[in-house]
C-alpha cells in the first residue's frame, strides 16, 4: 500500500477553502452560516470569515443532511437541535462506509 502523507490540520479556513471542500459556491456557505446557529466563524479585521475545524465538521453534518439526504433547511435545523448525537453517529457511519468502499474499489482496480 502506498505511503500516505499525514493530513495537516489548519487552525482556520477561508470561505473559499470551505466552499472548495464541499464543491459549492461561497454564497451557499454564507447562507448556511446565517441559517444554522452552530456555525460561528471568526472574522478578522477586514471582516473575512475564518472557519475553525469544528465549523468544518458542522458543515459536513449540514451538507450530509441537506445535500445527501435531501432534507429541507428547517428539517435539518430541527434534526440538529433535537437529536444531534444520533445525527453525528449516523454521519460517522456513512463516512466510514464510504471510505471502506473507496478502498475496496481502489484494491479492485489494482487487481485488474
Amino acid at each position: 500500500m502506498p505511503y500516505k502523507e499525514p493530513k495537516i490540520e489548519k487552525l482556520y479556513y477561508t470561505i473559499g477553502e470551505v466552499a472548495e471542500m464541499f464543491k459549492v459556491n461561497t454564497s451557499l456557505i454564507r447562507f448556511w452560516e446565517k441559517e444554522f446557529d452552530i456555525i460561528k466563524p471568526h472574522k478578522n479585521k477586514k471582516g473575512n470569515r475564518l472557519f475553525t475545524p469544528q465549523d468544518i465538521e458542522n458543515f459536513h453534518l449540514i451538507y450530509h443532511l441537506v445535500k445527501e439526504k435531501g432534507m429541507t433547511l428547517k428539517g435539518a435545523q430541527k434534526k440538529l437541535r433535537e437529536n444531534r448525537d444520533d445525527t453525528i453517529n449516523n454521519f460517522e457511519v456513512v463516512s466510514r462506509l464510504k471510505k471502506i468502499r473507496s478502498l475496496l474499489v481502489e484494491i479492485r482496480d489494482n487487481i485488474d
